[in-house]
């Protein structure tokens, strides 16, 4: 079996930055590289966010990359775990089908589905990439998005999916202001002509958004004869006792 060993001594730097701070010479002496292969190796893992310099001493640390992939993952896979008696309820009870999303860079990734069994179905989403202001899962997180991260995204031009679809950056505001008051959103028809949503977002115990559980169905009947206050609160419920397990 061939072997990299750009990549052999890349991690090989990485193990030795996590134990020991070092600097470049540091690490040279310590796992046997030149110091210039050492620098070179380093310079590429601080671009890409792998590593990060500590000034001014030059000291050098694991970066935010390689934590947010470890993190990321066990995250998501412990938000599955925690998420999926709430979704079979939502599914059992308001009879379509219950969801979880996470954000994925500018837009939201389905990564769950519990279908509720109807004969007239809406499609499995898990694995799609949706833009974030046309489904109710991207609302409620992009409602808690800080200014230096909404502004620009609102600024890029944003496409109508349907007739429905909110585009304009004023109006999406006053929204977000809505779901941060009243904890969820209904959005009707504004992806795919006939699907209602409403979602929930999923918290840490710091008031971080984690994800979103959201429910979806036609709109011909849902929500139907239900009161859309009810269902709303079901769902944000549904998120609430997944947060209060997600710390």
């Amino acid at each position: 079996m061939s072997r990299v060993q750009s990549i052999e001594r890349a991690f090989l730097l990485l193990d030795a930055i996590s134990e020991s701070g070092l600097g470049i010479t540091g690490l040279a002496e310590r796992v046997g590289i030149p110091k210039s292969t050492v620098a070179r190796i380093v310079n590429t893992l601080v671009e890409v966010g792998a590593v990060e310099k500590v000034m001014p001493e030059g000291a050098l640390r694991i970066g935010p990359k390689v934590y947010g992939l470890s993190a990321g993952r066990s995250r998501v896979g412990y938000l599955l775990s925690r998420s999926r008696p709430h979704l079979k309820m939502l599914a059992r009870d308001l009879g379509e089908d219950a969801g979880l999303s996470v954000q994925d860079g500018n837009k939201v990734h389905y990564i769950a589905q519990e279908d509720a069994g109807n004969n007239i179905v809406v499609r499995d989403w898990t694995g799609t990439l949706l833009p974030m202001y046309v489904v109710s899962s991207g609302l409620v997180m992009l409602a808690h998005w800080p200014p230096d991260q909404l502004d620009p995204y609102l600024a890029e031009a944003l496409d109508p999916y349907t007739r429905r679809t909110i585009t304009d950056p004023v109006l999406i505001r006053k929204r977000l202001v809505r779901i941060r008051d009243e904890g969820s959103v209904w959005v009707a028809e504004e992806f795919a002509e006939g699907i209602n949503s409403v979602a929930a977002p999923v918290y840490d115990d710091r008031r971080r958004v984690l994800g979103a559980i959201h429910v979806h169905g036609p709109s011909y009947r849902f929500p139907g004869d239900s009161h859309p206050d009810s269902i709303a609160a079901m769902v944000t419920e549904a998120a609430a006792r997944v947060s209060a397990g997600a710390d």
